[in-house]
């Protein structure tokens, strides 16, 4: 059962996904789907894809695990202010 899912991405990467994509003939969705399951699936070999991730795709993973409480916009914040101190 497909599901849809709202992501806030750099404007600049979603342009560059979709050139990507077309490029390869494949939806956008599709290609993000099959790197998710690729993470899930990291240690078993995954038959559900009918295509192979690139290494560039595959390189974007950085295995840092993000609680789920974090607050990204005061993280954020906190980073430009020290940054433009």
């Amino acid at each position: 059962m497909d599901t849809k899912l709202t992501l806030k991405l750099d404007k600049f990467v979603i342009e560059q996904a979709k050139k990507y994509a077309a490029s390869h003939n494949r939806s956008l969705s599709r290609i993000i789907e099959s790197y998710l399951r690729s993470l899930i699936h990291r240690d078993k070999n995954d038959d559900e894809s009918d295509f192979e991730i690139s290494p560039f795709v595959k390189s974007m993973s950085t295995g840092v695990n993000i609680p789920a409480d974090l607050d990204y916009k005061s993280e954020v914040l906190n980073h430009l202010t020290e940054k433009h101190k």
